[in-house]
């Protein structure tokens, strides 16, 4: 029986189901050829409070440490940038931060004195930080009393998510995933706010993975504009009716059968770049394996000398590009970022 993360109904229904998937955690040494274990991967959407998040997950291995991209480095920059014009750090003075794998710590550059320990939890936080933290938590009414339960009287939580209608707009079903348990829409996060005791005051948005918002949250005042707009917004495109999240699998049908027939047309192996956990299940689907796609190019050190979870091909360093005609490129944000980096290099083909 499936319960739901946050509320603990098990009432709900499966709206994505991608079928059995190796962990997008494993990446095992490129000399261990397999087969990895799979495990179930669906999305459930839960008819109580209407949080969509991950059915089951498997107890995989520690997902090693990716680089930080440029893109995301930017955004965590303008983010502060508005949050400050925004009034929302004035008398700000100690701080606390939930972190996440997937991206860098805003302390250098929020600069005001961190407060670890049994001092953040007894509520000894001005503001306390989660970028694309609270997904991770597989107890979501635990991670956000957790986070609750650390503000000072007076204190902002900025919580920052991959918005499930820019999944949803974008066709993004690869970002279902293991160990991501959540996916948020603004009105349902608004709502698990309430219930841990906290208001959703501003909204700020963002074009990072497509869009991602952030939310100011205290435990006095009221939405503003900002956070009212995006709700209804949201509402009507869907994000909260279990019949236009299930779009996303006709969305996995078209992307796979995509990449598979991409691959095909090719009349040399192209090289892959960014060995996100979004990949994995579009190259499992995709049939794809070493002797279409050689290799995927990671700048992550951790990652390379491993495989792709579930197939053949192997994960290398920025070397391997030297010389490639077309490069598949996994994450779309980092387009600018590459063509910077390698110039020589000039037949990238974005994979949504």
């Amino acid at each position: 029986m499936i319960q739901c993360r946050f509320c603990r109904s098990a009432s709900g229904r499966v709206v994505l189901d991608l079928g059995p998937q190796p962990a997008c955690d494993l990446f095992p040494p490129a000399t261990d050829q397999g087969p990895d274990p799979v495990h179930p991967l669906r999305m459930w959407a839960c008819a109580a409070c209407g949080l969509a998040q991950l059915a089951e997950d498997p107890a995989g291995a520690e997902e090693p440490r990716g680089a930080e991209p440029a893109a995301l480095v930017e955004q965590a920059r303008d983010a502060v940038s508005r949050i400050r014009l925004a009034g929302w750090l004035d008398g700000v003075r100690t701080v606390a931060e939930f972190g996440s794998p997937h991206g860098g710590s805003w302390l250098g550059l929020v600069d005001l004195t961190p407060v670890d320990g049994p001092g953040a939890m007894e509520g000894g936080a001005d503001l306390v930080i989660d970028c694309f933290g609270l997904m991770h938590e597989p107890d979501q009414a635990a991670g956000l009393a957790a986070r609750a339960e650390c503000l000072a009287p007076g204190g902002v939580l900025l919580l920052q998510f991959h918005s499930l209608a820019a999944i949803l707009r974008g066709g993004q079903w690869n970002a279902l995933r293991h160990g991501h348990h959540a996916y948020y829409s603004t009105p349902v996060l608004a709502a698990m706010l309430r219930q841990a005791g906290l208001v959703a005051r501003s909204a700020f948005r963002f074009d990072l993975y497509g869009g991602t918002v952030l939310l100011a949250a205290t435990r006095d005042g009221e939405p503003d504009e900002s956070v009212t707009t995006l709700i209804e917004e949201e509402v009507a495109a869907g994000v909260t009716d279990p019949a236009v999240l299930e779009r996303l699998g006709q969305d996995a049908t078209r992307g796979a059968e995509k990449l598979r027939a991409l691959l095909a047309e090719q009349s040399g192996p192209v090289i892959g770049y960014g060995a996100a956990s979004r990949a994995v299940a579009l190259l499992c689907r995709a049939g794809a394996h070493a002797g279409r796609l050689p290799a995927v190019v990671d700048a992550s050190p951790a990652k390379q000398g491993r495989r792709m979870p579930g197939t053949d091909i192997p994960i290398a360093g920025p070397e391997r590009l030297a010389g490639a005609g077309q490069v598949l490129l996994f994450l779309p944000d980092l387009l600018p970022e590459v063509r910077a980096s390698y110039p020589d290099v000039s037949g990238w083909i974005v994979v949504p």
